[in-house]
């Protein structure tokens, strides 16, 4: 949405990081900084790849979403400074929060005049911000452990990291409504991730696919967008037992609504994980080479014999994750 003079929010947060889930746990960061700020709602901008103006249409803290570009070549990074700082101007902000250490969007807050520019200050960032920035002892924290500190050094009260994410009621009922005939427990699968390493390899998932189609009593739905509706179609052919849905096909507003009404998810480390967090939903993550998330009490850790590794996706047995989900395999949710 383009917001008027009476609408228009004086605050602003940037986040550049460009996967779904990135959107997901900065979204209860945002809620808190809105909630400090005069007005309580702040304008949103993320790279177009992270899907916030779909995610947070319905988030009432977020006043509106506005995209940028930040990766690239050295030239495309120049010119998506150049950008960036024209964005900014045009919206007059009197304050913004930079969410990540990165030096460009606080460069392009200085040069567009923006007041107040708050930041982590973990490096050369730190000559562009006006507050202190957070002690140099967390530059190698994960990236939600640098936000809790900056949220903790700027005395901003954060209530909870649990995203709870907003959508529309008429989505979810319509989604509800959809698959109102299929039995209960609900069981989504999320297939498919932001990179190779991160994603179960294909016998792997076939296996697991078998597995629980032989033990579930409910419906098991496979969610992974348009991509992976191919690889859905050749898991659910090769086993039989429980039903099955392949809902790759659904938007991704309402593949979270999806994910809002299931009783359990199992995935990797990927945007359908953050998403069933986000509806407070059980979720079970594979992470196979990247952190364990700890933002959400909803996100269950799976890990590899041995620990993260470039190869440990292919070190998660299908068994483990069956073992793992057994107790959660007939429980419904109390909101279901």
């Amino acid at each position: 949405m383009t917001p008027n003079a009476a609408t228009a929010a004086k605050s602003a947060v940037i986040q550049v990081k460009p996967g779904i889930g990135d959107v997901i746990w900065h979204l209860p960061f945002a809620r808190a900084i809105a909630a400090a700020t005069p007005g309580g709602r702040v304008s949103f901008l993320a790279p177009p790849s992270s899907a916030a103006k779909q995610l947070l249409a319905a988030e009432p803290a977020i006043a509106e979403t506005l995209y940028f570009q930040h990766g690239g070549s050295e030239l495309k990074r120049g010119l998506n400074l150049t950008r960036l700082v024209a964005l900014l101007r045009r919206r007059q902000f009197r304050s913004i929060w930079i969410l990540d250490r990165t030096l460009r969007p606080a460069l392009a807050a200085l040069l567009a005049g923006i007041p107040e520019r708050i930041g982590l200050g973990l490096g050369p960032q730190s000559f562009f911000i006006t507050n202190s920035g957070v002690d140099r002892s967390h530059f190698h924290d994960h990236p939600i452990d640098w936000l809790r500190a900056l949220m903790a050094a700027m005395e901003v009260p954060l209530p909870s990291t649990e995203p709870d994410l907003r959508l529309a009621p008429a989505t979810l009922a319509a989604v509800a409504a959809r698959f109102n005939d299929n039995a209960r427990p609900w069981i989504a699968l999320g297939i498919g991730a932001s990179h190779p390493d991160k994603d179960w390899p294909d016998p792997q998932w076939a296996e697991f696919v078998a597995l629980l189609r032989a033990r579930a009593a409910g419906t098991l739905f496979l969610v992974g967008g348009g991509a992976n509706a191919a690889r859905a179609e050749k898991f659910m052919a090769a086993s039989a037992g429980a039903p099955i849905v392949n809902a790759c096909e659904l938007s991704l507003v309402e593949a979270a609504a999806l994910l809002r009404l299931a009783d359990l998810f199992v995935g990797p480390s990927s945007g359908p994980l953050n998403l069933a967090a986000a509806g407070a939903t059980d979720a079970f993550g594979l992470f196979g080479s990247t952190p364990v998330l700890t933002y959400s009490k909803f996100i269950h850790a799976v890990e590899p014999p041995g620990g993260q590794a470039p190869d440990g996706m292919r070190r998660i047995a299908p068994a483990q994750v069956i073992e793992a989900v057994a107790p959660y395999l007939s429980r419904r949710k109390a909101s279901a």
